[in-house]
């Protein structure tokens, strides 16, 4: 019978150590295969090349590395990059390059597919078929940090985990991703560049400030009246928008971290200044900062995107009660690389 060889990358350093006294070799051995695995991010055991032929042919023999390639790349007329990574199961997930002057983003996701449905969001029509693992996280943001300096000549500044799936609801994976992505054992990225958007699962938006963490939090709220944010996103009708509200507050108490609310602006849906004062009045609670973002179509007719006279009234409205309130233009629409279209398309 084959040896089912396990995913090295899934064992701590602590757990490292007794395996490779247990192959005869040495223990420092162990923590230089770990810095390989996450510093310097080497995807075969070849690559090891301070160690010996021999080791390196006793870690092929025990360990496989589940590493993610890319099995598609797109390049945008903005400069925009969506790649289609395979993951070692076959799956596939996808990744963006978001390049904005100086500013290089990389758009992650936590999940193949998403469980929650929401209206207008190509993903959620998928199914979900599992959460990815932490190092499946951390191999988009290598790949993609390759495309900045590749393709741009210029450093990976930021992550957003706003591509496919529920970051909340693969929590353990996630934050085990991130602390790769942020330790100085791995990426040595900083934590305050990192943005987690979620739908607003509101138990783990507290379990975020029980945690201390310092990464950014957004919210994609899209609707600021439980009456209209039921209508698109079923989340909402077991997260309702006074809990999700409590539980901001508690994360920025726990914290101190503002809040970003993610606000697709549609077109005769959620657009009037009656939407803008909903959206004031939930927002006012929590030191916040609001992005209007530009709806990217799926194809499916249900919803278009405002014009821009609208969404420039929405955000004057907001600004003049003293929020904080950007317009995100959408990059990567030609390839439908653009915030709610990563579908794995063909």
């Amino acid at each position: 019978m084959e040896l089912v060889k396990q995913d090295i990358r899934s064992f701590s350093l602590e757990e490292l150590t007794p395996l490779f006294i247990g192959l005869g070799q040495q223990k420092f051995r162990a923590k230089q295969v770990y810095e390989w695995l996450w510093k310097k991010s080497a995807h075969n055991f070849e690559e090891m090349t301070n160690l010996s032929k021999e080791l390196r042919e006793t870690l092929h023999n025990n360990f496989t590395i589940n590493n993610v390639t890319v099995e598609k790349k797109q390049v945008s007329n903005d400069g925009t990059i969506k790649s289609r990574f395979q993951l070692y199961d076959r799956y596939f997930v996808e990744g963006v390059l978001i390049p904005d002057g100086e500013r290089m983003t990389a758009c992650v996701s936590s999940q193949v597919g998403c469980s929650l449905a929401c209206t207008f969001c190509a993903t959620g029509k998928m199914e979900r078929m599992r959460n990815l693992n932490a190092d499946e996280i951390y191999d988009q943001v290598v790949h993609i940090r390759n495309q900045a300096n590749n393709h741009h000549g210029k450093a990976l500044s930021n992550i957003v985990f706003m591509g496919m799936g529920e970051p909340l609801l693969n929590y353990k994976n996630v934050m085990a991703g991130i602390e790769k992505i942020t330790s100085p054992e791995g990426l040595g990225m900083a934590a305050s560049r990192i943005t987690v958007s979620t739908a607003g699962v509101a138990k783990m938006i507290k379990k975020l400030g029980d945690d201390g963490v310092r990464f950014n939090l957004a919210l994609s709220l899209h609707a600021a009246s439980d009456e209209k944010r039921d209508k698109i996103m079923n989340i909402n009708e077991t997260n309702k928008l006074d809990v999700l509200g409590e539980s901001l507050r508690y994360f920025y108490n726990k914290t101190g971290n503002r809040i970003t609310f993610e606000y697709i602006v549609f077109d005769n849906f959620n657009d009037t200044l009656e939407d803008a004062e909903d959206l004031y009045q939930f927002s006012r609670n929590v030191p916040c900062k609001i992005n209007l973002i530009e709806y990217n179509s799926i194809g499916d007719g249900n919803f278009e995107n405002a014009s821009i006279d609208k969404i420039d009234r929405f955000q004057r409205y907001l600004a003049s009660k003293g929020l904080i309130v950007t317009v995100r233009r959408s990059r990567g629409k030609d390839i439908d690389a653009a915030c709610g279209q990563l579908a794995n398309k063909e």
